[in-house]
């Protein structure tokens, strides 16, 4: 087949299945991961469920691509965040208040703790381990976080900390639970 026609059936593929996947999310926000349906899906989407099938053999296949989606989203933002700050503090700040607003986003835990024991939130874990390590050691090369501690080890705890913020519902709680993490890592004179 010619390239041309190659290049227009994969774009076909991937705008199907991103519109499953933004489909499966509208549904997700608005009723629970527990509501997905094949059927809601395809009435989301417009496409018929034969196609659909087509493309996903079952909901728990379209649930694992959506959340795939969703972890890729949350690194590529966070990334972002590190690389758009002016300085190795700044950088810190940023990136732990943006995985902090990303921590409170909860859903149906049944369902989020199969969905969490994949192998592409492992991944996941260690690209954002190994992310905050990195920003944490500039901080430590600026002498603005403390260095008797390795940067992967205060990434870890701050990792940790930083996952109550999906328990916290009061204003600003997600805000100070930075501010103690980042209080903790401080370098002291």
């Amino acid at each position: 087949m010619p390239k041309l026609w190659n290049d227009t059936i994969e774009a076909h593929r991937a705008a199907v299945r991103d519109a499953v996947l933004d489909a499966a999310a509208a549904l997700i926000a608005e009723h629970g991961l527990t509501a997905l349906t094949m059927s809601r899906i395809a009435g989301n989407t417009g496409i018929g469920r034969a196609t659909l099938y087509k493309y996903f053999p079952d909901v728990e296949a379209v649930l694992l691509a959506w959340h795939e989606r969703q972890v890729h989203q949350h690194l590529t933002r966070l990334i972002e965040v590190r690389d758009n700050a002016s300085d190795p503090t700044a950088r810190l700040h940023a990136v732990l208040h943006a995985y902090a607003r990303m921590s409170r986003h909860t859903h149906d835990s049944t369902v989020a703790a199969e969905l969490h024991r994949t192998e592409h939130v492992n991944a996941a874990h260690r690209q954002l381990r190994e992310l905050l390590s990195e920003v944490i050691a500039d901080a430590v090369q600026a002498r603005t976080v403390r260095d008797d501690i390795t940067p992967d080890e205060l990434a870890a705890f701050a990792l940790h900390a930083l996952a109550a913020a999906n328990i916290l519902t009061a204003d600003g709680a997600a805000d100070r639970l930075v501010t103690l993490t980042i209080d903790g890592m401080q370098s002291t004179p």
